[in-house]
């Protein structure tokens, strides 16, 4: 038997969700084997629709498209400790322009790596969420930088939950 000193990731920890323009999101705190903490956001479109890759120009390409972000508010009592990370990978897409990157239909999970507040208690933040779902033939109107409030545990609470 094998014995590892890491923590056992933790079962996700619900901040926030809401359906809104036919996608649903998801906001959650998470854990990983390692012990790092991500502050997660899971876009679900409708069926055959996909949503624009992270990466691409906030204003879209040409006013195409929006990009899928999960974003701290300048005021906001977590730190970000790294890059944005997408559960799948954008593809290009099978129409112009190709540079308008998009994920394959169906759900994505975007993760932030952050550091959350000191302390056992629980404090009111507040994250950003940009997001624009289409389909071979329509776009739902996209959501520009929503600010969804969420109550998150200072770090001391998380590890103790």
């Amino acid at each position: 038997a094998s014995v590892s000193c890491a923590p056992a990731a933790s079962q996700p920890l619900e901040l926030a969700s809401f359906t809104e323009n036919y996608v649903s999101v998801s906001i959650a705190l998470e854990r990983d084997s390692t012990g790092s903490t991500f502050l997660s956001a899971t876009f679900t479109p409708p069926e055959g629709h996909h949503l624009y890759s992270k990466d691409i120009p906030i204003n879209g390409l040409k006013g195409l498209g929006r990009p899928t972000l999960l974003e701290l508010t300048a005021k906001s009592q977590m730190t970000a400790l790294g890059e944005l990370t997408e559960s799948v990978s954008a593809q290009e897409p099978d129409f112009e322009p190709k540079e308008l990157l998009v994920y394959p239909a169906g759900p994505v999970t975007l993760r932030l790596p952050v550091r959350l507040p000191s302390g056992k208690g629980w404090v009111d933040d507040e994250v950003k969420i940009t997001y624009m779902a289409c389909s071979a033939y329509q776009c739902k109107p996209p959501v520009e930088g929503k600010a969804v409030r969420v109550h998150i545990p200072g770090a001391e609470a998380f590890d103790s939950r």
